[in-house]
């Protein structure tokens, strides 16, 4: 009743209305009171079919509103009634959201049918709190693999990037985090994710029990731009809206790159230039704007942020990856090489980093994980010699350590789908490798 109550007081006295005029592509031009109207302003388009079609404002030019629809232009035509809508986007968001599943606009699509609305109303386009009013990153956040916990320990508050080219695992690890995270709260958006896939994750991987502790948010591919663009800014502000209530929410968005490829999208249709492998300007002005709503807030609750990053064709550098791991607090990166060996997840440990991790571990846990790098290092830089026969055992007793504790801390970094590593237990099976001697032969060579 109070959201219904709120909702009525939002409604405007004066309704403003506008007429389609021209329509190119998915392009439609309104022309009417454009002193109501603004970028980002919604319209309810009347079709001929009798069906409203939901449009947002992403433009203006030679006096006329430049709007794109969120789902199929079937019926609308020159002449059709544009009705402005009065109130900014937003959601009323309860407890009751958990478990269930919604699209970009908050409507309920699992079958169990309409959830309970909250009385407060959240912007979907909120800006994240001022940075001197947020609290600092504080204690670790077990993620339940083995090779993050112990290589790429993530606190609360804090924001990773899984990078990934296509098929090399992000999204099986993201499964992993979404089932065995220790967190109170999951929010997890599907942005562009095939549809096939989506009730595979939702049975799967996520499971009856992680479902109930999450709300999914889904937007497979073939939906409009406007609407994978949307399930992005809804999926934060969920994860807001319980962070609000101070929970430490454990946010997972698969991918940011479809969200900049949505907003490229809108950009290129409302006439921006392509600069960057046709990438708009937009795209690196709206990046920081989603990625920052993540993070410790001004109370008790966090939203610890992890997204994928798809890399076009295994380059790391490319506009989007690079953008978003300037913005992020660490950056974990998984190689093709190492998925074809066989080894999941594919992490490359050398080439990932957690910004926070010195600082929230203690001294005998960082001198465990430095000692582990250097050798995985070390043989890093001598694997095609030792390949090829090329180096001789005895020449360098760093090199013979490498050699030799090389394959237990393979096995360590993989991990089945279905198993968990709690933190304490990765941390003791990384010490009791370490701590094997090295045989006499290998010693006196």
């Amino acid at each position: 009743m109070q959201a219904l109550l709120a909702e009525i007081k939002g409604i405007s006295d004066v309704q403003h209305y506008g007429r389609v005029v021209s329509i190119q592509g998915l392009m439609v031009e309104i022309a009417g009171p454009l002193h109501a109207m603004g970028v980002g302003s919604r319209l309810a388009v009347s079709s001929r079919t009798g069906d409203d079609i939901d449009c947002e404002v992403v433009g203006f030019r030679d006096g006329r509103a430049l709007c794109l629809p969120f789902g199929s232009l079937s019926g609308i035509g020159v002449g059709c009634k544009a009705i402005v809508s009065a109130e900014e986007p937003h959601v009323y968001p309860t407890s009751a959201w958990l478990g269930r599943v919604v699209n970009a606009m908050g409507d309920p699509i699992d079958g169990k049918g309409p959830i309970a609305q909250g009385p407060k109303p959240y912007n979907l386009r909120s800006a994240p709190p001022p940075a001197h009013t947020r609290q600092r990153v504080k204690g670790k956040l077990d993620l339940g693999v083995r090779a993050l916990n112990a290589f790429l320990t993530t606190c609360r508050g804090q924001r990773m990037g899984i990078f990934a080219g296509s098929g090399v695992g992000k999204s099986v690890l993201l499964s992993m985090m979404a089932r065995n995270t220790a967190c109170g709260v999951a929010v997890i958006g599907l942005i562009g994710e095939r549809g096939r896939e989506v009730q595979e994750f939702l049975e799967d991987d996520l499971g009856p029990e992680g479902l109930a502790r999450s709300v999914v948010v889904v937007a497979t591919s073939d939906e409009a731009a406007l609407m994978r663009r949307q399930a992005a800014y809804l999926t934060l502000t969920l994860a807001e809206f319980f962070r609000d209530k101070g929970e430490d929410v454990l946010c997972m968005m698969d991918s940011v790159t479809r969200f900049a490829m949505s907003q490229r999208e809108i950009g290129l249709s409302a006439g921006e230039p392509p600069t960057s492998k046709g990438y708009t300007p937009t795209v690196f002005a709206e990046l920081p704007k989603l990625l920052e709503r993540a993070g410790p807030g001004t109370g008790a609750g966090t939203i610890t942020g992890i997204f994928t990053v798809l890399v076009d064709g295994d380059d790391h550098n490319e506009p989007v990856a690079d953008a978003v791991r300037s913005i992020l607090d660490g950056h974990i990166v998984m190689e093709r090489s190492i998925a074809e060996r066989g080894r999941y997840p594919a992490v490359n440990i050398l080439k990932s980093v957690s910004r926070t991790m010195p600082g929230c571990n203690n001294d005998e846990e960082n001198a465990l994980v430095r000692r582990a790098r250097g050798l995985l290092a070390i043989y890093d830089d001598m694997e095609e010699l030792i390949r090829l026969g090329a180096y001789r055992a005895g020449s360098d007793e760093l090199v013979d350590e490498a050699i030799f504790y090389q394959p237990a801390l393979d096995r360590f970094l993989g991990q089945r789908k279905d198993e968990a590593t709690d933190m304490a237990t990765g941390y003791a099976m990384l010490e009791e490798i370490l701590a094997q001697p090295m045989p006499p032969k290998a010693q006196n060579i």
